[in-house]
């Protein structure tokens, strides 16, 4: 992705309306034709459905959620989250 200076393409009326939310840092802004989910591209999303279902599984035969942490190496809070959500 290339970084592009707002005051290079956003007419100045925009560019002060965005400066009321965003000033100094980076903002992404989407495609809107064709928006791509969040690990589409890179497979992270299928990795992470995958590795959290085996979790679930593991969870349904009877592991506890502190062998499950271990298990994966997460905390035990998002090993809870992942079960619970």
């Amino acid at each position: 992705m290339k970084y592009i200076n707002a005051a290079d393409v956003l007419p100045e009326e925009l560019l002060k309306e965005v400066q009321a939310y965003v000033k100094g840092d980076l903002l992404y802004v989407p495609n809107d034709n064709n928006p791509i989910k969040w690990g589409e591209k890179s497979g992270s999303r299928i990795y992470y459905l995958k590795r959290n279902n085996e979790i679930r599984k593991n969870y349904k035969d009877g592991k506890s959620i502190s062998e499950i942490s271990n298990l994966y190496g997460l905390a035990f809070d998002t090993v809870k989250k992942i079960l619970y959500s």
